[in-house]
């Protein structure tokens, strides 16, 4: 198909694969093994991009948005009340605004603490996922669902989820860069399942309160996660170089 030929050209072509591959000749074996996840979300973003190609959305979209409504009242989504004000909680974490407070403020840190390097890639590798996403959405112009009233205010395109996208890449990038501070393997795996958990809660949520049809959300996340993949790839190589600072 003319889309997967554009794609995989693109990506040949691109600065982005010799970077990757660069990057990995230097890093550990975790990180390779990283770099091919990697590869694989790309390969799983090309199939959903051909799934929502086509003019009706997939009956797996609409089968999971109405099991998550009352049968019969697909306004009222199942669960009590306090589970559907939870579920916009969540989603706020998201949110353009959550999400600029915590990258600035985990900016602002490695300023103070003479990371300064540092603190602009994250604030690059953020601003770069914004425009990514935006990107997709202008490109796709993937209506919302239609199929139940919206449980949150929505102003841009549906595909991909910009939530779970841009949750996806602030959490997991501080998550990973936050976990290689420590030593302890017990405490690695605790901030990694939060991140993990915090990107898991905010994409549930956007098809929860039927904003977004569930491929925009795993759009969302594979994209998400093979941009924070890159990010932690291109600090590690920049930190070997010692052009970024780490520790």
């Amino acid at each position: 198909m003319r889309w997967r030929h554009l794609l995989e050209r693109g990506f040949r072509h691109s600065l982005v694969a010799p970077l990757i591959f660069k990057a990995a000749a230097r890093l550990e074996p975790a990180a390779v093994s990283a770099v091919v996840v990697g590869a694989g979300l790309l390969l799983a973003f090309a199939w959903l991009v051909n799934v929502v190609s086509g003019s009706a959305a997939p009956a797996f979209d609409e089968w999971l948005i109405l099991a998550l409504r009352t049968p019969g009242n697909p306004a009222d989504p199942i669960g009590p009340r306090w589970l559907e004000e939870m579920m916009r909680d969540f989603t706020a974490l998201g949110s353009t605004g959550v999400l600029t407070l915590v990258v600035l403020a985990v900016a602002g840190f490695l300023a103070m603490t003479r990371k300064g390097h540092a603190a602009l890639l994250v604030l690059l590798s953020v601003a770069g996922g914004v425009l990514v996403s935006q990107a997709m959405k202008w490109a796709y112009a993937r209506p919302r669902p239609d199929l139940v009233p919206h449980g949150a205010e929505v102003f841009t395109a549906s595909f991909p989820s910009g939530h779970s996208m841009m949750s996806a890449v602030v959490y997991l990038t501080l998550g990973a860069l936050l976990a290689r501070t420590q030593p302890d393997r017990g405490v690695k795996a605790y901030v990694l399942a939060v991140a993990v958990m915090l990107t898991l809660l905010v994409g549930v949520s956007r098809v929860y309160l039927g904003v977004h049809w569930p491929t925009d959300v795993l759009a969302g996340w594979t994209l998400g996660g093979l941009w924070a993949l890159i990010c932690l790839a291109l600090m590690e190589w920049l930190q070997a170089r010692g052009q970024v600072e780490s520790g």
